[in-house]
Order: C-alpha cells, then structure tokens, then sequence
C-alpha cells in the first residue's frame, strides 16, 4: 500500500430505530438494520482504507455522544461530524462542551430536509455558524440543488469558517440534470473556504442500472471547479449499499483518477480529509 493514507470522509452508524430512521423506508429494506463499527472494519481493511469519519444521520445531541462513544472504542474511527442544535440560545455552553472531545471535528445539520430554501439564511442558524470557527470546527453542507443559492450566500458571509459541501450537492445524476447545478458549484469551488466530498452519488443515479459513465460528467465538474485540492473521499457507507457494495463505491474515483500522479491521489484519498477535518493519523503512519 506504500505509505499513501486513505479515509473515508463520509459514513454512518445507526442501531436501527423505525421510528426514528423513518427515512429509511421500505424501498431501503437493505439498510433497515444496525451498522456498528463492527460491520465497517474489516470492509475498510478490504478496500485499503485507514480510517473514516463518522456523521451524524440523526438531529441529536444523543447521536453526537453515540458517535463520540464508537469513536473513544474505535481508534480507525478518526473523527465526528455530529449535531447540535445551532440555532439554540445556550449553544456557545454545548460548543464548549463538545470542545473537550478531540475527535469532534465539525457538525452538521439535515438542510435538505428543511421545507424553507432560505433556512440556512436565517439569523438564527447564521448565528450559530458564526461561532464554530473559534473553535476550529468545521460545517458539512447537505443539500438539494434547490438550496445550492442559499448556501453560496451563506459560506461568502464567512471566509474564515470551513465548509465542505455533502454528496456533491445530491444533483439529480438519473435524469442526467447538471446545468443549474453546474452554475453555483463552480462559484462555490472558487472560494478557498468552501470544499467537496466526492461521496453519495450512486444513490442519486439509476441505484440498479447506474454506470460509470453516468457519474464522470459530475466528477469532472467538481475536480475541475473544486481543484485537487478541495476533494475528498466518502463512502456514504451503508446508505450507498443501496446502489453499490463499498468496494464499488471505491472504484468509482479510483477509475476517474486513473490518469492523475500520485501526488493527486494521495490528496484525494486522504491528505485533503486530514487537513480539513484537522485529524490525528500518527497512529496510522
């Protein structure tokens, strides 16, 4: 493997609840179960993978320390994406909280499940981000297209806050729709704050008919506007179960960068994630 480390930026964890994981509907009956760190590691270890980061799936403070308790157990989990309520009055309190645990590197909020385009233009969660570059933590962007404006509007407020954007911004791959979307990715990957997760697309293609070549279109756009080096690598592990088994998920920018040296894929595939995300791999050298 040589000395090139390589992490998975982007999966989940869950003891599956109906209730709660009601987005997991039965046209999902293939992730309607627990993923535990257990499931994960010897699949990491198949594809060559170091480490990953965990994020959150559920809006909770209780999903945020179960993922810090995995994390504490697991030393190849090397980082959490978790959820607090950034719009809450006491969040400056909850921020210092979470600033005792090393591994929690940054938070994120379902956007795309919000009904208003413009939630993440409102006061009170512009408030909340304004606060988490004092800790140096970071903010995961999910979103729809339809949201892509807002957060442009968003992220040039703060030049100084990390941002990456989740699943590219889900474009529509299966009807092929990449114009409107093409338009704000490319000013986003013009600002030095904002980055890319190359994760999360197979589930917006055909999830049993996709190709590879139904996918290429997108990457292009997002190397060519984000650079070599504002991409990283996720999964989406076990949501992406649905279109793909993880090693597939693997060969997808692994057969895009084909052509790119070394130097690029070893940003790609794991100095990117480590220097966002601000992770500790000495145990991993």
């Amino acid at each position: 493997m040589g000395s090139m480390i390589r992490i998975d930026a982007h999966q989940h964890f869950w003891k599956y609840n109906p209730s709660r994981d009601a987005w997991i509907n039965d046209d999902m009956q293939v992730i309607q179960r627990d993923f535990m760190p257990e499931d994960l590691s010897p699949i990491l270890k198949a594809s060559n993978i170091d480490g990953c980061i965990a994020v959150q799936a559920d809006q909770s403070e209780e999903e945020t320390n179960f993922l810090l308790g995995l994390s504490e157990e697991n030393d190849f989990i090397l980082g959490v994406v978790g959820w607090v309520d950034l719009r809450a009055q006491d969040l400056e309190s909850r921020l210092e909280h979470y600033s005792h645990y090393p591994k929690l590197k940054g938070w994120r909020h379902v956007v795309q499940g919000e009904p208003d385009v413009n939630f993440m233009l409102r006061d009170d969660f512009l408030m909340g981000i304004s606060l988490l570059s004092q800790y140096n933590h970071t903010y995961d962007i999910l979103i729809y297209p339809k949201q892509l404006s807002a957060a442009l509007e968003m992220v040039q407020l703060f030049p100084n806050q990390k941002f990456i954007i989740d699943h590219i911004a889900k474009p529509h791959i299966q009807r092929g729709e990449i114009a409107e979307w093409v338009g704000i990715m490319s000013q986003l990957g013009a600002l030095d704050n904002v980055w890319c997760k190359v994760s999360g697309m197979v589930t917006e293609a055909d999830w049993v008919k996709w190709q590879q070549s139904d996918i290429d279109p997108y990457l292009q756009v997002v190397f060519d506007f984000f650079g070599i080096e504002k991409v990283i690598f996720g999964s989406d592990w076990p949501v992406c179960l649905l279109a793909a088994p993880y090693e597939r998920i693997v060969e997808i920018p692994s057969a895009f960068m084909e052509a790119h040296d070394i130097a690029n894929k070893a940003k790609f595939w794991g100095d990117n994630s480590i220097e966002f995300y601000n992770l500790d791999i000495q145990h991993l050298e």
